[in-house]
């Protein structure tokens, strides 16, 4: 065992001299109606057309029951809004913080968003390792909202071979 962490240390010392880390990469932002289902890493720039409130539920009382919460309780909040660009559009599912940042005219940027399926249609959604940010300024587009995405409904086929 004692080889091990020498090895991890001589490993780690030649990783000390060479400090020079590699140059991110630039985001590469897409159009909504290049949008598939199953998808994720997809970064927009999108305008919020409306939002409304699927979902406000206040946590449990925890003195009621006798188990200790392992972290602060705090309110479930879920809205859904229709979110689009020139290309088209699609129903975002926003979760607690996000929430706040969704109103309508806005200009939002979602990094890392995925597309999850409800009921077979495509909704967007950004999870904890994505990130909703408002933009500086407003978007210059009209939204298409005649290019709903949400609306197409998909079907999942099983090809035998």
């Amino acid at each position: 065992m004692a080889t091990r962490s020498g090895n991890r240390q001589q490993a780690n010392a030649g990783g000390a001299a060479n400090t020079a880390k590699p140059a991110k990469r630039k985001p590469v932002f897409i159009k909504v109606d290049q949008l598939k289902p199953g998808t994720s890493g997809h970064n927009l720039t999108v305008k919020v057309v409306n939002a409304n409130t699927v979902l406000s539920k206040k946590p449990r009382n925890p003195s009621s029951s006798l188990r200790v919460p392992a972290r602060p309780q705090q309110n479930t909040r879920i809205t859904e809004c229709l979110v689009g660009d020139e290309s088209g559009s699609i129903l975002f599912t926003a979760r607690n913080d996000q929430v706040d940042m969704m109103k309508p005219d806005a200009t939002i940027i979602l990094r890392n968003a995925k597309i999850d399926m409800f009921k077979g249609s495509m909704r967007l959604a950004v999870d904890k390792w994505g990130r909703v940010e408002v933009a500086a300024g407003p978007a210059n587009f009209v939204v298409n909202e005649e290019n709903n995405l949400s609306l197409v409904e998909y079907e999942l086929v099983n090809v035998e071979e």
